[in-house]
């Protein structure tokens, strides 16, 4: 049975008035600084960080993917330091194992080994996907947000679903795949499609809708476990928080800190929304889709669609739209300045789709991000 609205009220209330925690996961390639192909050099990278940053990396599916993970941060210029603090490491240990790391969020030339890391879950996942499982390497940026209610958790899933394509579009930052333009800002966006359990959420309302609605997936064979939850916004399965995963990994930690700083906002207005027992909006699936389909393919460069309207306005519209819903919460939380400064760069700049077309060849563009990831 779902929540009724004033049941759902009242145990989103106390959470409104929080300070929420946020963390980061950021996916990285390691790429082989002569020919641009992926570099299967990832247990080497691992193994050259130092000690004490090695219990921030994850092993990936990938042998030339490389995860870093902040610490919980309860302010964005705490978050900068961890997420600088973890590329440099990372980038020293990908430089002893021979290779460049690189935020860029799809494979730009080639992955010449496309194997996947030596884990049970890993082969598991290969066996079951098939060759879906063995396309070339992507890269996002997960931001957890602390919700410790379950149940709110799966109630702001639902809430954040108009608003996701917005932070896709912001994030486009996978220009090129096999050497070429791909003419899409988000080729990451596009790619992970083929993925059957990937995408925008379902439409759930309780603890109980979700836990239907996974049992019934893994039973029809979309899903091959209940570990392949992999929607844009999800309770997470390890933590007591949501975790927004629709964003490409950033150019740079400036970038992060932006959608960070952001989608924490966002879970914060959105909480405050079912607090006061205010509905979730709910587009149409085949709009919901074609919003997240278009953001990927425009980036900022176009129009996105304001579900709420139902209507295609220009990209910074709804850009300005996102910040102004979810200013108050953003100056609950201090982040204010920081985030109109992050805007305002990324106004100037361009996403990181944009930036990789104005360096020109694919070469150039690669060595500007390798120079960003660290800069």
């Amino acid at each position: 049975m779902s929540l009724t609205a004033s049941s759902a009220a009242e145990i989103a209330g106390p959470i409104a008035g929080q300070i929420l925690t946020v963390g980061v996961e950021e996916e990285f390639l390691l790429l082989d600084p002569a020919t641009w192909h992926n570099a299967p050099v990832a247990g080497a990278a691992r193994a050259a960080l130092a000690p004490q940053v090695r219990g921030l990396t994850r092993v990936e599916f990938r042998h030339s993917m490389m995860e870093m993970v902040t610490p919980v941060c309860a302010s964005l210029p705490q978050l900068r330091r961890h997420l600088i603090a973890n590329r440099s490491a990372a980038a020293g240990a990908a430089r002893t194992a021979g290779a460049r790391l690189v935020a860029v969020a799809a494979t730009p030339v080639a992955e010449p080994d496309r194997t996947v890391e030596d884990t049970p879950r890993f082969h598991a996942i290969s066996r079951h996907y098939g060759p879906v499982a063995h396309d070339p390497a992507v890269c996002g940026c997960h931001i957890h947000v602390g919700v410790p209610d379950p149940e709110v958790a799966v109630q702001v899933c639902t809430h954040l679903r108009p608003w996701l394509p917005v932070v896709q579009a912001m994030s486009a930052n996978s220009v090129f795949h096999a050497g070429a333009d791909t003419h899409h800002a988000s080729w990451r966006g596009v790619q992970l499609e083929r993925w059957p359990s990937l995408g925008p959420s379902p439409f759930l309302t309780s603890v109980a809708d979700y836990e239907r609605t996974v049992a019934e997936l893994v039973a029809s064979g979309v899903m091959l476990d209940d570990t392949m939850v992999l929607w844009w916004a999800r309770p997470s399965r390890r933590y007591p928080t949501v975790e927004v995963r629709v964003a490409d990994v950033g150019p740079t930690a400036g970038d992060t800190v932006l959608v960070a700083g952001l989608v924490r906002a966002l879970v914060a207005t959105v909480v405050a929304d079912i607090a006061a027992g205010r509905p979730a909006v709910r587009p149409p699936e085949h709009l919901l889709r074609a919003a997240h389909w278009n953001a990927a393919h425009q980036g900022l460069g176009g129009t996105l669609m304001d579900l709420h309207a139902r209507r295609p306005v220009p990209a910074w519209e709804m850009v300005d739209l996102l910040a102004e819903t979810a200013g108050a919460a953003l100056r609950r939380h201090g982040d204010d300045a920081v985030v109109a400064r992050e805007l305002a760069r990324l106004r100037t700049e361009g996403t990181g789709a944009d930036r990789q077309r104005r360096a020109g060849a694919l070469p150039a563009a690669l060595r500007m991000l390798a120079g960003l990831t660290t800069g």
